[in-house]
Formats: structure tokens, sequence, C-alpha cells
């Protein structure tokens, strides 16, 4: 397993986010050493969805107002349909999500997240997979939608589903060991 340790790790959530798409991938990062910091809109705790109905409350570390890319190695968005969707209607998050890909550093996104990567402009050319209901909505964005478990494109990392998490968890570490990548740019 890669060693993360000295890497920082965002989470970009808020309330509504698919619990297992924040908590597996969290856990795999910690695993492998990384500090992880859950960034959400406010101060706090958010609480996740999970079988059709609100989940476990998560502790907030760090406001989207208290961070800057230059504080992190990575960038993690789990998915579910609230989440994204409030977060892509919020300037500074889209502004966060960006700012990631103009200074060249992974990404990992699953599910609905990609919604976040279309508000920030940074799908044109890029080969990802997302939920299957999305579809259109990344092809709109520019982006080569196929439908994989896991994709990885130049430190973007993207995956369909909760299913999908073990695969989307590996190349995730993986790509935070890797670090910078020179083709990640918005």
């Amino acid at each position: 397993m890669e060693n993360l340790n000295k890497k920082t790790v965002a989470i970009l959530a808020t309330n509504g986010f698919e619990e297992s798409e924040l908590r597996e991938p969290k856990k795999a990062l910690e695993a492998a050493g990384a500090d992880v910091h859950i960034v959400s809109l406010e101060s706090g705790e958010i609480k996740g969805w999970a079988d059709g109905n609100w989940s476990n409350a998560y502790q907030v570390d760090k406001t989207i107002d208290e961070v800057d890319q230059s504080d992190y190695n990575a960038l993690m968005l789990p998915g579910g349909q609230i989440n994204p969707d409030l977060l892509r209607k919020n300037k500074d998050a889209v502004a966060f999500v960006r700012s990631f890909f103009e200074n060249h550093k992974p990404v990992g996104a699953i599910c609905h997240a990609p919604w976040l990567l279309a508000e920030a402009d940074v799908l044109k050319d890029r080969k990802i997979t997302s939920y299957d209901s999305i579809k259109v909505d990344m092809l709109n964005a520019g982006a080569n939608w196929v439908d994989e478990e896991v994709v990885v494109d130049a430190g973007l990392v993207t995956s369909r589903c909760p299913d999908d998490l073990p695969a989307f968890n590996a190349k995730l570490v993986e790509e935070v060991y890797e670090g910078k990548h020179e083709e990640q740019m918005a």
C-alpha cells in the first residue's frame, strides 16, 4: 500500500452526501497515512444519506472560507444527489474545486459528484464516469463519458456508485501518492 504520510486531503461535502462515499474513501486515505479534513460550507456537523434516509453526522474540520488548495495535496468529492447539488450552487466551493485542477492536484469524484466538476468547467475532453443518470450532463460539459468501474485521467479519479468504492479507493490512494499531474488542468 502507498504511504501517504505528510499528505493532506480535503473531502468537500455538505448535508446529503452518500455516507459510504465519504466514509470509505476517508478510511482508505487515513489507512494509507493521509491526514484527511472534512471541509464544508458551515462549521459543526453534516449529515449523511444512506438507504434512502438521513444517516450519521460527521464533524466538519474546516469551513470553505478557512481553506485554500495550497493547504492540501488532493481533493475528494463524495456523491449522493443532495450534496453535490447544494455545493455546485456555492461559488466558493466551485472555486475551491477548480483550484485543484489549476494547480495540477489529484481529484477524486464519485457518483453525482462530477456535477461539481461540470460546474467548475474542468471536464472538457476528460475521460470520466459517473452515476449513469447524469451522463448527459457530463457529455454536455465536454467530458468523454464511459461506463466503467473506475476511470483515471491524469490525476482525476471517477467512479459510478458505492459498489465501485474498492476500485475507486485504490486508485484515489495511488493518485494521491503520485502527487501532482501536469496534465491535470482547468
